[in-house]
């Protein structure tokens, strides 16, 4: 049967960002629920080793990071609810939401956490070699391509700002674009044409990317003109998807404000939304950084000024009504 649970802080989203505002939340006496959502651990699930999240001086495994981050929320007084958020009422306090599970989540307060995803070119071979020469984030893992030959897939600011980024590491920077031009902003683009160790690749699609050895890494990749379907190969250590994010907000769609790319608006300096009483912290409000130590930073961020607005501004009607 559904159960209704009330909570004075709701956390959505199990990322760095969740997890460390629950953390937070749950030493500051809010009792906060997290739900979990489809896939707890956000984007470092599929992340192998994690080099620059602080505190660790050799490589780490991200899913063992989110395990940790989840213990430890656990620990401190957050329940973690394995349900996905469908519906969502921030139309009055107490704010109301509603599981998959059929559950219902009464909260004073909410921290939107729900992260964004990397849009995938969709290939089997891209899938078979993520962790493995296929990556959808330079700053996470450039460090480990120093002296090789990567290549960047896309055309706007991502995706030049990723090849540019790339050069402080790789030997070679390939960009490779399914157009005859850039969308990126033409000075991103100057940069990237007088850039000594970049080379790019016009109207060309990937088709293959190839790879071997034990364990399996990539080893090149398979390109095709647009036009003439004539087909060529490089030979490559790594290549980077660079062709967007996709916040996780349908469900918030209406409910709170979005920006034109579907992130949520958050107040300059703060995490707080249009609503009051609504946060959001991590990805699906940041299209810049994209850290998983930013994202943790911006929960942290969320849950001390939940509690602020709860001690200060707003009364508790979920305990007033429990």
């Amino acid at each position: 049967m559904p159960e209704t649970h009330r909570t004075k802080l709701l956390v959505i989203g199990a990322g760095p960002a969740g997890y460390t505002a629950a953390i937070y939340a749950a030493r500051g006496s809010l009792e906060p629920i997290l739900v979990a959502g489809l896939q707890p651990g956000g984007q470092l699930m599929i992340t192998t080793d994690v080099e620059n999240y602080p505190g660790f001086s050799s490589a780490i495994q991200g899913p063992w990071l989110m395990e940790q981050m989840a213990a430890q929320a656990e620990h401190v007084g957050t329940r973690i609810m394995n349900d996905l958020v469908m519906e969502v009422d921030f139309s009055r306090r107490p704010f109301r939401c509603v599981g998959d599970s059929g559950d219902i989540y009464i909260a004073d307060t909410v921290i939107i956490a729900t992260g964004a995803q990397a849009r995938w070119l969709g290939l089997p071979s891209e899938k078979a070699y993520q962790g493995a020469g296929v990556s959808a984030c330079a700053t996470c893992d450039g460090f480990f391509y120093r002296g090789k030959r990567v290549a960047v897939i896309g055309g706007g600011n991502s995706a030049v700002e990723e090849a540019l980024y790339l050069t402080h590491h790789a030997d070679r920077v390939t960009l490779i674009h399914r157009r005859s031009s850039l969308r990126a902003e033409k000075i991103l683009q100057r940069r990237l044409f007088e850039h000594p160790k970049v080379d790019v690749i016009w109207d060309h699609v990937v088709e293959e990317i190839t790879g071997g050895g034990t364990p399996a890494v990539v080893t090149g990749i398979r390109l095709s003109h647009r036009e003439t379907g004539i087909e060529r190969t490089l030979d490559l250590d790594g290549v980077f998807v660079a062709i967007g994010h996709t916040p996780n907000t349908a469900v918030f769609r209406n409910h709170v404000e979005l920006d034109g790319e579907g992130y949520v608006r958050t107040i300059a300096g703060s995490t707080r939304t249009n609503i009051e009483g609504v946060f959001a912290a991590g990805d699906v409000q940041d299209k810049i950084f994209r850290q998983a130590v930013t994202a943790a930073g911006t929960g942290c961020m969320a849950a001390l000024e939940a509690e602020k607005w709860l001690t200060e501004v707003a009364p508790s009607p979920v305990l007033e009504h429990a």
